[in-house]
């Protein structure tokens, strides 16, 4: 590479929507991540201030996920200390990727706001310089150590009296003596009643609530009182000690979690874990050998000789939001100076059904053999495209014709990798169709009459019957393009000599209906889906898989947006979800003004 313009090339696209806006925030960072180089300094102001712009179309919460993901090294004092100053929540995760030298941190930590440097306290794999500089600046830990109770005790003085009753009065504001069978003494008496606040508190009742044997005091009391309540429930008897707080409110049903990632410790301890999680997962031990599960044996076994761990099957035990079998992808963490193991780093994701991971299997294997098949395929139209073209001197025209032949089969061949990847990826549910807004109305319109000049040779035609003057789908105008084709071309390139196809779409009900009359050589097929019959080679044809692979890729499109391509005898139906109120107005993105933007 004699000149890097990565950097230039990610800028120049714009982010039309928020999942465009997270992918490009993704690259900027992956790439203002590395090492300082030499650059336009210009050029990387102008990455600072789109990822200013892309801050507004993504929200806090998203971009914090972002930055924790598994993966970012960020190298860059400069990009370190932008995000030190952004949002706490993505100060920390960024503080906790960031990995730099000793030199760097010394120099960069002084410049860190004060909350940011207390994220980095709670790192143990920093520097010894940037310990030093942290000792310097007075930075410690947040958390108090807990007081030892035995070392109060033995303190406090013999004839210390230490007062530790509960309310003993159904009145929630008055305190009662601890022993009950004795006398307050008028001091006590001055301390629970103040002067001037009669009319306020209420007089003390005349016997308590729970009471303790006489001759007891201070802390035994508490205790004899504990172990009585303890007795008490046990035996179902006793009245349960309650405050005075009204109903409690019910409880809120937590939703299932699908994934988390987490961290653990040098002993297999989960020390860290996403926002919402960490409370119900931190301090799980999961190096420990249990015999009764083979996937927790997996994992010790892995953390034992510190190899990565995948598709491990681990069981959860607590609330229901965690509760069950989980699948634990996870991988070692070492220091940078020393090499010293420190923990494991990974994702805990929710165990599908045996079904269901054959289905994602296969998926990515044939999307793995198409990567395979592309380079070849790409290899031969670089070459037949350099031929034709005469990139390297004079070629005689009929090795240009050729050339150009062989250009074109693998330009179709490409095509059809693309389709065969799209529907592998719509079928296991890992591609989404970008929202928008397409009026389908006015697709199939254009389309159908770019149809009608096919069929005129053929002596063929398409007898309509559209109601429908407008039909706003919540997709972009691409996919809804790419939608009717597949359902209106497959159906033409079927058709034969002298056929008419009746054709009608209709709005009812919030959805738009396209019902197609299905050609001869279509309806004759049991399974309209699985055709393998092919199409020709002319104007309109069905692809290179034929006509039931288009209508099934067509099906899992239609179920992405939310609708149905089936067939009902004779007929093959297509019905799609309408934008209704608000989402059906025009964006300001769509204005005529803002198509360039």
């Amino acid at each position: 590479m004699h000149f890097d313009d990565r950097l230039a090339t990610v800028l120049r696209h714009r982010a039309a929507g928020e999942r465009a806006g997270k992918t490009q925030f993704r690259q900027l960072i992956d790439l203002l991540g590395e090492r300082p180089q030499a650059g336009d300094p210009a050029l990387k102001a102008a990455a600072y201030l789109r990822l200013i712009a892309l801050a507004e179309m993504i929200p806090v919460d998203e971009r914090a996920r972002i930055v924790g993901e598994n993966g970012w090294r960020f190298r860059n004092p400069e990009l370190v200390k932008w995000f030190g100053e952004a949002h706490p929540k993505i100060a920390a995760a960024a503080l906790y990727r960031a990995h730099l030298t000793g030199e760097e941190w010394e120099s960069l930590i002084p410049r860190l706001p004060i909350r940011a440097r207390g994220f980095l306290r709670h790192r143990r794999d920093l520097p010894e310089a940037a310990v030093r500089v942290l000792d310097r600046l007075g930075v410690q830990d947040r958390a108090l150590p807990l007081p030892d109770m035995l070392e109060l005790l033995d303190e406090a003085e013999p004839d210390e009296q230490i007062d530790t009753d509960l309310p003993a009065g159904p009145p929630p504001l008055v305190l009662s003596a601890a022993n009950d069978g004795d006398e307050a003494s008028e001091d006590d008496k001055s301390a629970l009643h103040p002067e001037g606040a009669d009319d306020q508190v209420p007089a003390e009742p005349a016997t308590a609530a729970h009471p303790t044997p006489a001759g007891t005091g201070g802390i035994r009391a508490l205790v004899d009182r504990i172990e009585a309540y303890k007795r008490n429930r046990g035996s179902g008897g006793g009245e349960a000690l309650s405050l005075p707080l009204g109903e409690p409110e019910p409880a809120v049903k937590r939703k299932p979690v699908a994934s988390f990632l987490i961290g653990t410790d040098a002993e297999g301890r989960i020390d860290w874990a996403e926002d919402e999680i960490a409370p119900m997962v931190v301090g799980t031990a999961l190096a420990q050998r249990r015999g009764d599960d083979a996937g927790e044996d997996e994992f010790a076994a892995a953390f034992l000789n510190r190899r990565p761990v995948r598709g491990a099957t681990l069981t959860l035990r607590g609330g229901e939001a965690i509760a069950g079998e989980w699948t634990v992808d996870a991988a070692p963490r070492f220091t940078r100076g020393e090499g010293r193991f420190y923990g494991y780093v990974g994702r805990f994701r929710r165990a599908v059904e045996a079904s269901d991971d054959r289905r994602h299997d296969s998926a990515d294997r044939l999307r793995q053999l198409l990567h395979e098949l592309r380079t070849p395929v790409n290899a031969m139209q670089g070459n037949a495209e350099v031929i034709q073209q005469q990139v390297f001197g004079p070629t005689p025209h009929e090795y240009r014709a050729l050339a150009a032949s062989i250009a074109g089969d693998s330009a179709r061949i490409l095509a059809g990798f693309d389709e065969l990847d799209r529907l592998a990826r719509l079928e296991t549910g890992t591609l989404d169709l970008d929202p928008g807004t397409a009026d389908f109305a006015a697709i199939a319109h254009a389309q159908i009459d770019q149809l009608q000049s096919v069929l005129k040779p053929r002596v063929a035609s398409f007898a309509t019957q559209l109601e429908a003057d407008a039909a706003l789908l919540p997709m972009t105008s691409g996919d809804a393009e790419m939608l009717a084709w597949r359902v209106l071309a497959t159906i033409a390139g079927a058709t034969g000599a002298g056929e008419t196809i009746k054709l009608s779409l209709r709005t009812e009900d919030g959805q738009t209906t396209l019902r197609a009359q299905l050609p001869a050589t279509l309806a004759s097929a049991g399974d309209v889906f699985s055709h393998e019959a092919r199409g020709g080679t002319g104007a309109v044809s069905a692809g290179i898989f034929g006509a039931g692979f288009s209508l099934r890729l067509a099906r899992a499109e239609a179920r992405a947006a939310r609708g149905e391509l089936s067939r009902d005898d004779q007929w093959l139906v297509l019905s799609l979800p309408l934008l209704t109120g608000e989402e059906a107005l025009p964006s300001p993105v769509d204005a005529p003004g803002r198509a360039a933007g």
